[in-house]
């Protein structure tokens, strides 16, 4: 285990020390100390290493990150994993807005509540929240999936493409074209595998899946109103 201590070093000499790492690396495990809510911890990994935040995090932790497992033992600010490639991030508390924004690839999971726009413009990722969603959350998600645990919040799924979005609980209310649709076999098997990588204590016949009316794609005089 390698332990670097916030207190001590900066931000940019533990970005930089993490960056170095390659593929091929015997250091896998790192500690980081005292990040007393600095922003952008651990962005940009590329190497398949295990990153643990003792503490919570500002804004943009593990963002853009490729391979890593990035573990925050606390919460996280604005647009914790935001863009990120492959890997794994796991928030134990809460999580800002846009928790996941643009993310192309990769699990997230948080295991507390996530703010507004969690999820927003998703491109792949898969977002597992054991609480609950603000509003917004995943406008315009393009694909991947969105697994809710408890509530979501007004306008779920605004302007929504191809990702699939499922709660537990109950929603707000729903956002331009989105709708609830059939759970089919395939659904509930996507809602396994997620649930069972991510820990979550759930059961995928508890919830409702929504996605998109395909209205909006193209434009129609007739839904004028709704762009």
């Amino acid at each position: 285990m390698q332990t670097f201590d916030l207190s001590k070093s900066s931000l940019r000499e533990l970005n930089a020390t993490l960056h170095a790492q390659k593929a091929s690396t015997n250091q896998t495990a790192w500690e980081i100390a005292n990040p007393r809510g600095h922003h952008a911890i651990a962005v940009g990994l590329d190497a398949p290493i295990e990153v643990t935040v003792k503490g919570s995090t500002g804004y943009y932790c593990a963002g853009m990150n490729k391979q890593a497992t990035v573990v925050v033992k606390g919460s996280a600010g604005p647009g914790v994993a935001e863009n990120m490639m492959s890997g794994t991030v796991i928030v134990e508390g809460d999580a800002s807005q846009y928790a996941g924004a643009t993310g192309n690839g990769g699990l997230l999971v948080i295991k507390g509540n996530a703010s507004s726009r969690c999820g927003i413009s998703m491109k792949g990722i898969d977002i597992v929240v054991y609480g609950n969603i603000g509003h917004m959350s995943a406008f315009m998600a393009q694909s991947g999936n969105l697994v809710v645990l408890g509530d979501a919040g007004d306008a779920l799924g605004d302007s929504l493409y191809e990702a699939r979005l499922f709660v537990r609980g109950s929603v707000k209310s729903l956002g331009a074209d989105c709708i609830e649709k059939e759970m089919r076999p395939e659904h509930l098997e996507i809602l396994r595998e997620l649930i069972e990588r991510s820990g979550a204590p759930a059961r995928p016949e508890e919830f409702k899946r929504y996605g998109s009316a395909r209205r909006l794609y193209n434009f129609h005089i007739d839904n004028a109103s709704a762009y």
